[in-house]
């Protein structure tokens, strides 16, 4: 029995326990999976700072989306840099069970605390504030899939924006130190509903800034994440197990591209070098061509399209660009402490124009979809949604096989 008790704590002493992250200014970078390295096309970015270690070690750091690819990746990054306590919010059970029991069997004796709730729940926000009063807010929780959200736009004006609204407001209230807006390039000159909701949240973060206090409120805007959850590199390996067709929407389409670690660490650097009111970006090299994505992903797996495997062209879905825009005409771009992230000081919104928002915003959320692409229009500018919502179609395998070529 003692022989036995002796095993089982000599076992525990040996797990994985949160260590300071490496002094130097650059930490070398966790491996990628093979894949994802070779179609990202460029090295990947460490963003490992001495910065990054300060301003998470001690600090009670809350997540919200903490299930979502991007906010499970934030907690797993967390924990390196010894946060006091990290609380992990998401709607989602299931997804937060998972990072929750990962993070409790890798980090040993680390206090962490999972909330299941929804950041549109206002009573439920001002709880878990008032429970856990976080130094640091990272924001992920998100609608961001845009042909879900050209078909629910009111949806995603309560999510993107309104919930922004409240959980941005709890934290000024419990006055966090820093708070950090997950956004998106797609919210650069807005084609689509989520795009639009990503601008408005950006403003209202923007005019919390403007209004001055003790949070420093920042926004990351993201490329598309390699291996993320709906992205495209997780569905063609899903085709390629099926035997095809491997599915592309144009044959022109281009995205920029980072990895889930990338994204991460940027989110967690913007909020440490951040001073209230940025909105960063990462250098992300060239955008990819998708049809070229998918091409690789057929050759390593050992296929030869056209022989092996058909590409077929859906056409371009709702709300979708050809090509994305990191920046818009009046964006000025301002240097950073680390030379691949840059940084945009935007025309901010003022608090006044930001009530203005939400209150037309708020008219329309339950009101049917051309009523709310009307809103959105009134407060994001330079948001063209597209007129036309082309059905998508399976081309002929002698018309898809040109357009590849």
């Amino acid at each position: 029995m003692l022989h036995s008790l002796k095993h089982i704590l000599r076992a525990w002493l040996g797990r994985e326990r949160p260590q300071p992250a490496a002094s130097t200014p650059e930490a070398p970078p966790e491996p990628l999976d093979p894949l994802i390295a070779q179609l990202l096309g460029r090295p990947p970015v460490s963003l490992v700072t001495p910065e990054l270690q300060r301003f998470v070690a001690g600090k009670v750091v809350l997540v919200s989306g903490a299930g979502g690819s991007i906010g499970s990746e934030i907690c797993r990054q967390t924990m390196r840099f010894c946060p006091r306590r990290l609380v992990l919010l998401d709607r989602a059970e299931n997804a937060l069970f998972e990072i929750d029991r990962e993070l409790r069997e890798r980090w040993v004796g680390a206090e962490l605390r999972p909330w299941v709730g929804d950041i549109c729940d206002r009573p439920r926000i001002a709880t878990l504030f008032d429970a856990e009063r976080p130094d640091v807010v990272f924001h992920c929780a998100a609608h961001k899939h845009v042909p879900m959200m050209e078909a629910n736009p009111g949806e995603a004006v309560k999510n993107n924006v309104f919930g922004t609204r409240i959980i941005a407001d709890a934290a000024a209230a419990a006055g966090c130190d820093a708070f950090v807006l997950i956004s998106t390039d797609k919210a650069v000159n807005p084609t689509s509903v989520m795009g639009a909701t990503k601008r408005c949240a950006e403003l209202y973060v923007q005019s919390l800034a403007a209004r001055g206090g003790r949070t420093r409120f920042v926004a990351v805007r993201f490329g598309n994440v390699l291996g993320s959850s709906g992205s495209v590199v997780p569905i063609f390996r899903k085709q390629i197990e099926a035997g095809g067709p491997l599915t592309v929407t144009h044959p022109d389409m281009r995205r920029y591209f980072m990895t889930i670690p990338e994204a991460s660490q940027l989110v967690m650097q913007a909020g440490a070098i951040g001073r209230g009111g940025e909105i960063f970006l990462l250098d992300m090299g060239r955008p990819i061509r998708i049809l070229d994505l998918a091409r690789q992903m057929a050759q390593q797996a050992g296929l030869t399209v056209g022989r092996d495997i058909a590409i077929r062209f859906s056409g371009i879905r709702p709300g979708e660009k050809l090509h994305e825009e990191l920046t818009a005409p009046g964006e000025q771009t301002l240097p950073t402490s680390h030379p691949r992230i840059h940084v945009w000081r935007l025309p901010p919104a003022t608090p006044q124009q930001a009530q203005r928002m939400l209150q037309g915003l708020g008219e329309v959320v339950d009101a049917d979809r051309e009523q709310v692409i009307r809103a959105l229009r009134q407060v994001v500018r330079e948001y063209r949604p597209d007129s036309q919502e082309p059905a998508l179609r399976l081309v002929g395998e002698e018309e898809a096989q040109s357009q590849a070529a």
